[in-house]
C-alpha cells in the first residue's frame, strides 16, 4: 500500500518531448507557466482561509463561555506547532513529488478539518461538555495544521520548476501576496458569516473557500515542463549548468542542512512571525477589548494589513530584482524597522479610527515584503533548485515553531493579566490587559531586522 501511494506522489515522469518550433513551444511554456503560477497563488490564499478562519470567531467564542483565551491560545499553537514540523518534513518529501496531487490533497483535508469543526461547535453549544469541545478542537486543529503544511511547498517548487532565476524574485513577490489575499478574504468573508449567522458558520464557509481551492489546483497546476513535453526550465532560460548537478537530491539536502546562512534566515523569520501571527491572532480581539471597536469594526481594521501586504509582497519582489539586482538584504532591514514602527502606532496610537487605519497599512506594506524575503526568497536564494523544498522546511519549521508559542504564550500573558469587573448593568465581566503581550510582539519585530545582518557581506549563489 505504501509503494502505491509513494508511486501516486511521485514526480512526474518526463514525456516524449513535442515536435513543435521554438515560438510554439513559447507559446505553450508561457501557458502553462502562467495557469501553475495562478494556481499555487489562488490555491495558496485559500489555503490560507481555511488557517486564519478561527482568529475572527475569537471574541464569538469566549463570549460563549465555551472557551477561554488560554484555551484558544492552546489550539491555535496546535495548528502551528503541527504545522511547523510538516513544514519541515513536507517540505523535504515535496522535492521528490507531484505538485499538483501533493498540494490538493493537503486542501482537501484542511477543508474537512474546518467542517468538522463547525459540526462540533453546533453540536457544543447543547450537549457536548466542554472540556470534550476544547480537546476535540485542539485535535481537528492540529489535523489542520499538517494539512496547511502541504501547501507552501508544492506552490513554490511550481516557481522552482516554471520560472528561470532572474524572474523568480518577481514570481516570488507575486506568489507571496497569496497569504494577504487569504488573510483579507477571511477576515472579510468569514468575519461577515459570523457577524450573520454565528461562529459556527464561519468553520462551514472556510470549508466551502477550501473546496473551491483544490477545484483551481486540479485544472491549472501542472507538475514539470518535462511532463508536458517541454524541456527542463534550465534550457528554456539558458542558464548555466549548476555546480550540483552531478549529486542526487539528498546530498543537495544534506549540504543545506549545513548551510548557516539558511539557519539565520530562519531564525529571522521566526520572530518575524511571532509579531504576523500575533497581530492576526489576537488583533480582532485587542481592538475590541482595549479600544471598544465592535467586531465588524475591528475585523474590517485588521483586513487592511492583508490587502496591503499584497502590495509589498507585489513590489518587493520585483524591486529586488530591477532595482537591486537580486539582493535582498536592504529592503528587507527598512521594512523590518517599518514593521517595528506600525506595530508600536497600533498598540499605542489611541482609539481613533485613521490612526489604527494608517498603523495598518504601514504594517501591511512591511510585513508583506518580510513575509516575501525572511519567509523564503532569501533561503531559496542560497540553495540549489531541487532543495528548494528542504530549505522553505527549515524556515517554516522555525517560523511555524516559533508562531506556536507566541499563541500559548500571548494567551497566557493576556489571560495572566485579566481582571473581572462589574459593568453597568450589574454583570461580571473580564477585563483583559494588553501590556506585557504588547511588548512580547514588539520585541519580537526588532530583534526580527537585526538578525539577518548576520548575512551581510556574505557572498552566496543559488547553485
Amino acid at each position: 500500500m505504501f509503494k502505491q501511494i509513494a508511486n501516486f506522489y511521485r514526480t512526474s515522469a518526463p514525456v516524449k518531448q513535442l515536435d513543435i518550433d521554438e515560438k510554439a513551444q513559447a507559446r505553450l511554456y508561457r501557458k502553462l507557466s502562467l495557469q501553475s503560477f495562478i494556481a499555487g497563488t489562488l490555491g495558496y490564499s485559500l489555503y490560507y482561509v481555511c488557517r486564519t478562519s478561527i482568529n475572527v470567531m475569537k471574541k464569538p467564542i469566549l463570549d460563549s463561555g465555551m472557551l477561554d483565551a488560554t484555551q484558544l491560545g492552546i489550539i491555535g499553537s496546535a495548528l502551528l506547532f503541527a504545522y511547523a514540523i510538516g513544514k519541515f518534513v513536507n517540505g523535504f518529501i515535496c522535492d521528490y513529488c507531484n505538485i499538483k496531487k501533493f498540494m490538493a490533497t493537503g486542501l482537501i483535508v484542511s477543508a474537512v478539518a474546518n467542517l468538522m469543526m463547525g459540526i462540533l461547535g453546533l453540536g457544543g453549544l447543547s450537549f457536548i461538555p466542554t472540556a470534550a469541545i476544547f480537546i476535540a478542537f485542539a485535535i481537528m486543529w492540529g489535523i489542520n495544521g499538517w494539512a496547511q503544511s502541504m501547501g507552501a511547498p508544492p506552490a513554490i517548487i511550481a516557481l522552482s520548476r516554471w520560472f528561470p532565476l532572474n524572474r523568480r524574485g518577481t514570481f516570488y513577490g507575486f506568489f507571496s501576496a497569496s497569504h494577504n489575499l487569504g488573510e483579507f478574504f477571511s477576515f472579510l468573508f468569514v468575519g461577515l458569516i459570523v457577524s450573520v449567522a454565528g461562529w459556527q458558520w464561519g468553520f462551514f464557509g472556510s470549508a466551502l473557500a477550501g473546496l473551491v481551492g483544490v477545484v483551481i489546483i486540479i485544472f491549472m497546476m501542472h507538475d514539470t515542463p518535462e511532463s508536458k513535453g517541454l524541456p527542463p526550465i534550465e534550457v528554456l532560460a539558458h542558464e548555466k549548468k549548476s555546480k550540483s548537478e552531478g549529486a542526487s537530491t539528498r546530498e543537495i539536502q544534506r549540504q543545506v542542512l549545513r548551510t548557516p546562512a539558511v539557519w539565520v534566515l530562519a531564525a529571522a523569520s521566526a520572530f518575524m512571525y511571532i509579531s504576523r501571527y500575533s497581530l492576526n491572532s489576537w488583533g480582532v480581539l485587542f481592538l475590541q477589548e482595549a479600544k471598544g471597536f465592535d467586531i465588524a469594526t475591528a475585523s474590517s481594521i485588521i483586513s487592511i494589513n492583508a490587502l496591503l501586504g499584497i502590495f509589498g509582497t507585489v513590489l518587493s519582489g520585483w524591486l529586488s530584482d530591477t532595482l537591486f539586482h537580486g539582493n535582498r538584504n536592504i529592503p528587507a532591514f527598512f521594512s523590518g524597522v517599518l514593521l517595528s514602527i506600525a506595530y508600536a502606532l497600533f498598540i499605542y496610537g489611541g482609539n481613533s479610527y485613521t490612526v489604527n487605519v494608517i498603523s495598518m497599512v504601514l504594517f501591511g506594506i512591511a510585513i508583506g515584503v518580510l513575509i516575501c524575503f525572511l519567509g523564503g526568497l532569501m533561503a531559496i536564494d542560497v540553495v540549489p533548485r531541487r532543495a528548494t523544498g528542504a530549505a522553505l522546511g527549515i524556515v517554516g519549521m522555525a517560523s511555524y515553531i516559533a508562531a506556536g508559542i507566541q499563541d500559548v504564550v500571548s494567551g497566557w500573558l493576556i489571560d495572566a493579566n485579566s481582571t473581572e469587573i462589574i459593568n453597568e448593568l450589574g454583570e461580571t465581566v473580564t477585563k483583559y490587559d494588553f501590556h506585557e503581550a504588547a511588548i512580547f510582539w514588539i520585541g519580537a519585530s526588532v530583534i526580527s531586522f537585526l538578525l539577518p545582518i548576520l548575512n551581510w557581506g556574505k557572498k552566496v549563489k543559488e547553485e
